[in-house]
């Protein structure tokens, strides 16, 4: 029997998180109609980028970092030479928290394993993650030790082995930063930088 080709591995991944019913954000979504945030961009991409979890402007597209933080990414994106349809962009969790409070320990359970088969449906050399919660969640999936905060390791590789086969894990400062500090748009543009030799 041929192995399904990744669009349609994806979609099976996007209806199971459709079809949750386990979790107080799901309640949340159908309160306000909003929409899950399962991920987009190319389904064959070497840079897997991963935030913590969608706001409103995610949640009400079901696209993530659409917002002005996805701007932000964008223009450091665009500093690299690439822009979306080169990469693909997901978060941990694939709901909105309310209020955008952090998530629970419960919640992440939840959402792993769908974000577990996205790495393994797209295979990527490098997992970048995008601000602090992303970066802990990552160094502990993977058993990194960072030895420093985000401030202090952003930027710098950690080799990882997955069930995919060897990565690259790159913490980045999230680009949200930029926006309430102006000064870390220039760290954010050096630290992008260091993706530039997973680029095809």
């Amino acid at each position: 029997m041929p192995t399904q080709d990744k669009p349609t591995q994806l979609e099976e991944v996007k209806n199971a998180v459709v079809n949750l019913e386990a979790s107080a954000l799901v309640d949340y979504r159908k309160e306000y109609s909003y929409l899950p945030v399962l991920g987009e961009g190319n389904y064959d991409a070497d840079i897997l980028f991963i935030g913590e979890a969608p706001g409103e402007s995610e949640a009400k597209s079901g696209r993530p970092f659409c917002g002005r933080s996805g701007k932000m990414l964008d223009e450091l994106l665009e500093h690299i030479a690439l822009d979306r349809a080169d990469v693909y962009i997901t978060n941990i969790l694939k709901d909105r928290p309310p209020e955008n409070r952090d998530p629970t320990t419960d919640e992440i359970e939840l959402y792993t394993p769908f974000l577990e088969a996205q790495i393994e449906i797209i295979q990527p050399k490098v997992i970048a993650t995008l601000g602090r919660f992303a970066m802990e969640f990552i160094a502990q999936e993977y058993g990194v030790e960072l030895n420093g905060t985000i401030t202090q390791v952003c930027g710098r590789t950690y080799e990882i082995e997955a069930g995919v086969g060897n990565l690259t894990f790159v913490p980045l400062l999230h680009p949200a930063v930029a926006l309430y500090n102006g000064s870390k748009r220039d760290v954010l543009k050096k630290d992008f930088e260091v993706l530039k030799k997973y680029t095809k």
